[in-house]
């Protein structure tokens, strides 16, 4: 596996894993998450990382992994 690659994977999982963490916080220990959002402003905090990390590290993840085939076919 090429340098960047490995980068690219070990990244996009480091943000993707941040974000389900912090969703998983805000929905237990933070107070939860009701019909009009998170009950305290932790949750709101949780609730916004993951919102912004989790699609961020889902296409870094795929984009690694688009590489990473790639690389395997030359």
């Amino acid at each position: 596996m090429r340098p960047d690659t490995r980068k690219l994977l070990i990244t996009g999982a480091a943000i993707f894993l941040t974000g389900a963490v912090a969703a998983l916080l805000a929905e237990t220990v933070f107070g939860g998450i009701g019909r009009q959002g998170p009950h305290t402003n932790l949750g709101w905090l949780g609730l916004m990382l993951a919102m912004g990390c989790l699609p961020t590290g889902t296409l870094t993840l795929l984009l690694g992994l688009a590489k990473l085939s790639g690389d395997r076919r030359r």
